[in-house]
């Protein structure tokens, strides 16, 4: 629709005398704003600008921007705090957005598309997918992906950390199921992969070299914060994060990864293939899987492999949780193999326990055999302690615990009752009644104790009371063995017939 040279000349004075601005006038007078954008370009007049008022960054603006000029990416609360000790009198906020108008812009960067051939290349990297509460443990749930860059076949696999062993099963369990290798695995610079990086001088880990020169493929990493030279497995990631796991519900981290492969094979193979559109990915990857290194006979051992201590207790510990071992075991340095789910101890060569991996935290993982078989020791060391205790009291107690063994009498409860007579009637006492036993050939408890009765009998005494004594008191009472006074008739010079 024309405007009338009526509202043509107001829309000219409105912008040029009074300064409105375009959609001001295009609001005032019920007019669409590209029409009073098209009049004002019609009248050939210079567009106004904005009204620019003197401001307090002016005086610095030439040192801000060679500043920023040397360092791009400076912060602005450094530029600040120099501009600051110039005298600059604004506030920091401002500053910033002040700043953000005058930083330079980086330069749009033109990549090349990368084509790779089929066997030649595979880009692994891990996924970050939360936490999952096992007990009291939290441990985090990290997705190892490993994708084919020719016919973009994915490898999924979960794991509970993205630790160095998890790393060498996610390779082994890809290349198992690929059924071959290919020549080159690229990665970011990750600590699994590499350990130090000056320019282009590289130190692997040791243990991703042995991995790869057990299965002959070259590790590659990509450049430092160069993501985009991996960016089939970045977007594999993105892809695993958007169509398998958003909303999907799991018991727990073996039937996640059951339902990976599923959806690896189903759904995940059944898109198209970017390099030929005319190919589902499962049908690249049957077409790239002639073209793989075949894999070697025996796979890369992946067991985590550690050095632990056993203290007084039979446990060690390994992975916040205490497992069992046997009590002839304690306090010696021993070696723990695990793997997914299964937890071994060794002594040397030698497997001294096997357990169950558990992923819990503050648990005891126990063997019954290593619990059982303690307490047993401890009871034959409780038997052995008290037989020593009543022949240090009473040495003929020997004899009769000998005979006493020989007739088949168990020994604990022979050494219980004489203990018991022990402490009721005293050394001397049970030392009477123990020879009266022996010499009438009955190396018993029983003839002991009826010996005991005579002779309180003899003496018209009456039946000893047992007294209960605290544990402390009991052990403060040693028996004191009496010494001979021959050593000192010695020395006096002669002995007492001589008087």
């Amino acid at each position: 629709m024309a405007l009338s040279p009526e509202i043509e000349a107001q829309i000219l004075r409105y912008y040029h005398a009074e300064r409105w601005r375009i959609g001001t006038i295009a609001t005032q007078l019920h007019v669409h704003r590209d029409s009073v954008a098209r009049v004002l370009a019609q009248a050939g007049l210079p567009a106004l600008g904005p009204v620019r008022r003197p401001s307090a960054i002016d005086p610095y603006l030439p040192f801000i921007l060679d500043t920023l000029t040397q360092f791009p990416r400076l912060r602005a609360s450094r530029v600040y705090d120099m501009v600051k000790g110039r005298g600059y009198p604004g506030r920091p906020d401002h500053f910033r957005h002040l700043i953000a108008r005058h930083r330079p812009r980086p330069k749009a960067e033109a990549y090349l598309r990368l084509r790779t051939l089929p066997g030649e290349q595979m880009q692994v990297d891990w996924g970050h997918f939360g936490h999952l509460e096992i007990g009291r443990a939290r441990r985090p749930l990290m997705a190892f992906v490993a994708v084919l860059s020719w016919s973009r076949q994915i490898f999924l696999r979960f794991y509970l950390g993205a630790y160095m062993e998890n790393f060498l099963r996610g390779h082994v369990g890809a290349l198992t199921a690929w059924g071959g290798c290919p020549r080159v695995a690229l990665y970011d610079n990750l600590k699994s992969a590499v350990l130090e990086r000056q320019g282009s001088v590289i130190r692997f880990h040791p243990t991703l070299l042995a991995l790869a020169g057990h299965y002959r493929f070259e590790p590659r990493p990509v450049a430092v914060a160069r993501g985009n030279e991996k960016g089939r497995v970045e977007r594999a990631v993105r892809f695993i994060r958007d169509a398998f796991f958003a909303g999907r519900r799991f018991t727990d981290v073996d039937d996640l990864n059951a339902q990976a492969d599923a959806w690896v094979s189903g759904p995940a193979g059944e898109r198209r293939c970017p390099e030929d559109e005319a190919l589902t990915v499962h049908e690249a990857f049957e077409q790239e899987r002639t073209r793989l290194l075949t894999l070697p006979g025996n796979a890369f051992p992946t067991d985590e492999v550690k050095a632990v201590c056993a203290g007084k207790t039979p446990y060690v510990r390994f992975d916040l949780n205490d497992y069992s071992i046997p009590h002839t075991c304690v306090a010696r340095t021993l070696s723990v193999a695990a793997s997914l789910d299964q937890v071994r101890i060794l002594d040397g060569q030698t497997v001294v326990a096997t357990h169950r991996r558990s992923y819990d935290r503050r648990q005891q993982i126990e063997v019954p055999e290593h619990i059982a078989t303690l307490v047993a020791h401890k009871h034959q060391a409780a038997a052995h302690r008290g037989t020593d205790h009543l022949v240090q009291a009473v040495p003929t107690s020997r004899e009769l615990l000998t005979q006493a063994v020989e007739r088949g009498e168990p020994l604990g409860r022979t050494v219980r009752a004489l203990t018991e007579l022990l402490e009721a009637y005293g050394v001397a006492e049970l030392t009477a009644a123990i020879a009266d036993a022996l010499g009438r050939g009955v190396p018993h408890p029983n003839a002991v104790r009826l010996a005991l009765e005579k002779r309180r009998q003899a003496k018209a005494e009456p039946p000893p009371l047992a007294v209960p004594l605290p544990e402390h008191v009991k052990r403060r009472d040693v028996p004191v063995r009496p010494h001979k006074l021959d050593d000192y008739d010695q020395l006096m010079g002669g002995s007492p017939d001589d008087e």
